[in-house]
């Protein structure tokens, strides 16, 4: 009996250049049974040398896991562009909006990036009028322990926002320096939108190492990961 075909292959990068989540061995770990939960191929580097435009040829979609700050030099970047503008996908996890902020091409495929959080919280997560897959375990009453990203603006149009997080629902006032959170009144927390000839889905949340062995969050990330992959929802 021959082997299942796999449905696409992902490109699983954990690299940091900055905070180093505790959570990413969980994360990686989390992919790859979602990997055999769902009959998908996913290579885990964090060598930034793969990225060249032969080697990523292989892939279908690129997932930034907790990745931060400046960790692909200008030839990988264009190797990145590339990828996606042949039709490809990109997933970003938490600090995947902690990343490469000087890259203008990256900030907008990512939608947004982060500015501030207050310390890890309890909160009520909120739905949008954005359908999309992967949300049926969410339940707005339910509390939801996380850290919650504040954002700077929008970096391009047509950011499809899916979920949101309740500011009423917990302490949104943080000062590191001159740098100051107060909240953002609606506060997204996951979104996805059509990119350069590609697809790009984002989530906020992943910084709580037991996060990934959640139903609920493990559904949310792997509908962004099919999307990317494969243009479906």
């Amino acid at each position: 009996m021959g082997l299942a075909q796999k449905q696409f292959r992902a490109l699983l990068f954990t690299k940091t250049n900055g905070f180093h989540h505790e959570s990413i061995h969980d994360g990686v770990t989390a992919v790859k049974e979602l990997a055999d939960r769902h009959v998908f191929d996913v290579e885990w580097h964090e060598d930034p040398g793969r990225f060249t435009d032969n080697n990523l040829a292989r892939y279908d979609v690129i997932i930034f896991l907790n990745t931060t700050g400046d960790i692909l030099n200008e030839s990988q970047q264009a190797a990145m562009e590339k990828f996606i503008r042949a039709g490809k996908g990109f997933v970003g996890v938490h600090s995947a909006s902690d990343t490469e902020y000087e890259w203008e091409w990256y900030t907008k495929m990512v939608g947004r990036m982060f500015k501030i959080h207050p310390p890890t919280q309890t909160a009520q997560l909120r739905f949008t009028t954005n359908k999309f897959p992967g949300l049926e375990l969410f339940r707005e009453s339910n509390p939801w322990t996380d850290e919650w990203y504040e954002f700077g603006p929008e970096k391009t149009t047509g950011l499809n926002y899916i979920l949101a997080v309740d500011e009423n629902t917990y302490n949104t006032k943080v000062q590191w320096g001159q740098n100051k959170g107060e909240g953002m009144g609606f506060h997204p927390v996951a979104w996805y939108h059509e990119y350069d000839g590609g697809r790009a889905f984002y989530t906020a949340l992943g910084h709580v190492p037991a996060v990934y062995r959640d139903p609920a969050f493990l559904n949310h990330l792997y509908a962004g990961i099919y999307y990317a992959a494969k243009g479906k929802k």
